[in-house]
């Protein structure tokens, strides 16, 4: 049965029926219409956004587990969750346009994520090889991660809170916190410092 994350619900009993139109219109009426109707797909849900256009987000839920909190999701999206799956998408991340998340183990995407155009995440290879078993190992993206369009995020990788992986990387390995990764082999160029935003990390790579 489809759970809800406190926060919206809780602030319009608290403020009453008026409060909810009101937000209903400031986040967008047919945005919040569409993720309503995205959100039956869920195991748990918070106030879920569809930015309109074709084609609509499609999720294909084989039995698993999908936990999604507050978030976004662009025109082209298409997640997908195998058989006793678990896939969790924290609060105040969004998946841009054509990004496709395949969860056949674990997948576990943080709150504040900027998840570009065409990003594909993944973990596993879908198929065997040499006639063996699939191989299928948990991926984690922590908070505040920025991946870049095209990025490629393969099984068994972890990406540390507050990096920004580069447009067209493909990583397949783990990358520590405050990291800046580019180039299609996932090199880390440089480390940030907490006091470092994501702002100045972009334009450190939109200057190699």
């Amino acid at each position: 049965m489809q759970e809800e994350t406190p926060g919206f619900r809780a602030e319009t009993c608290r403020r009453g029926p008026g409060y909810a139109w009101k937000r209903a219109f400031e986040l967008g009426l047919l945005d919040l219409l569409l993720g309503l109707w995205i959100r039956r797909s869920f195991s748990k849900a918070g106030v879920i956004m569809v930015t309109p256009g074709w084609p609509l987000p499609e999720v294909i839920n084989s039995g698993g587990q999908i936990e999604v909190s507050n978030c976004r999701f662009f025109p082209g999206v298409r997640i997908e969750c195998w058989k006793g799956a678990v896939l969790k998408i924290g609060k105040g991340t969004y998946l841009n346009r054509g990004t496709e998340i395949v969860a056949s183990k674990a997948v576990s995407i943080g709150s504040d994520c900027k998840i570009a155009r065409d990003v594909m995440i993944m973990d596993t290879d879908q198929h065997p090889i040499d006639q063996g078993d699939i191989k299928m190992n948990p991926v984690v993206i922590e908070d505040r991660v920025w991946l870049g369009s095209r990025v490629i995020v393969l099984k068994g990788v972890h990406i540390g809170h507050d990096s920004v992986v580069g447009a067209g990387a493909i990583v397949t390995k783990s990358v520590p916190p405050y990291s800046v990764v580019v180039g299609p082999a996932a090199r880390v160029i440089k480390q940030l410092q907490p006091e470092e935003d994501q702002q100045q990390a972009h334009s450190a790579v939109e200057h190699l």
